[in-house]
């Protein structure tokens, strides 16, 4: 898992312990929830420990899960089933289940990337952030509000997309923030895996506020990405009827496209 290095306290979170080819234990860590949900980014993580440990390839290229129900802190089980394998790619279904009933439906894709790979052609990133020194934290939350997740992460927010905070929204859904783990760890699919799902909703920068529940998320692992900061731009397209999209681009400090991901939600109510 940890791959000659210090196992960390994220590591651990995520663990998947085998119990057949297809069954895997896990445990549910209350220090990634938000606000008392655990977060999707951190449920897909745990997910894709054993489904990597499963495949004959390293990495989840392609992630689509579905959040059925919010899971407790705890005791649960992945359970997959192959359904495809073959020399560049495998595709897995996994379900998360905790007490007989299933929470996260997803569909994996694993491949092996190679570290050392060049792009043929890359875009720019869809936003120029500021240098960190002129980003700013989220407040150090209340004990009461059980922003657990905000203890286990370092993030540096460009300042105009947490003007909610101050009620000044900016009118548009967007986040945007530099980010790592609080505990020193070089980022690899798993940490990319929360990170995709960390940033604040982008409706909150649209006026919104509230628990923002997400329904769907997909999400690509583009590059295995460099040590260091990574940088995490979220918008979004359509506010309408109750719901909202969010798309996500990761870049790692070489510059690096790294991941992408989209997910549908339900706008909160403050």
């Amino acid at each position: 898992m940890a791959e000659g290095r210090a196992v960390t306290k994220f590591d651990e979170a995520t663990q998947a312990i085998r119990v057949d080819d297809a069954t895997y234990d896990v445990c549910l860590d209350d220090a990634y929830s938000i606000g008392g949900p655990l977060n999707g980014g951190y449920l897909m993580a745990t997910v894709l420990r054993a489904v990597v440990d499963a495949s004959p390839h390293a990495h989840p290229v392609s992630t689509s899960a579905q959040f059925l129900r919010v899971p407790r802190p705890g005791p649960a089980t992945v359970r997959l089933a192959r359904l495809k394998s073959g020399r560049t790619a495998t595709m897995t279904r996994a379900t998360l289940v905790q007490d007989g009933e299933s929470f996260i439906e997803a569909l994996v894709t694993t491949a092996t990337l190679d570290p050392a790979a060049v792009p043929d052609w890359s875009d720019a990133p869809s936003t120029t952030m500021p240098d960190p020194a002129h980003c700013v934290p989220l407040p150090v939350p209340k004990a009461e509000s059980n922003m657990n997740l905000s203890a286990q992460v370092e993030m540096l927010f460009d300042p105009p997309t947490v003007g909610w905070l101050a009620g000044e929204p900016t009118g548009r859904p967007e986040s945007r923030a530099y980010f790592r783990m609080a505990e020193p760890q070089d980022p690899d699919p798993y940490v990319i895996a929360l990170a995709v799902d960390a940033l604040p909703p982008v409706v909150f920068s649209a006026g919104a506020r509230g628990w923002a529940p997400t329904v769907e998320l997909t999400w690509h692992l583009r590059a295995l990405p460099a040590p260091g900061w990574l940088t995490v731009i979220g918008g979004g397209r359509l506010i309408s009827d109750g719901w909202f999209d969010e798309d996500v681009e990761v870049w790692d400090s070489a510059g690096r496209l790294v991941a992408q991901s989209r997910q549908i939600a339900r706008v909160g109510r403050g």
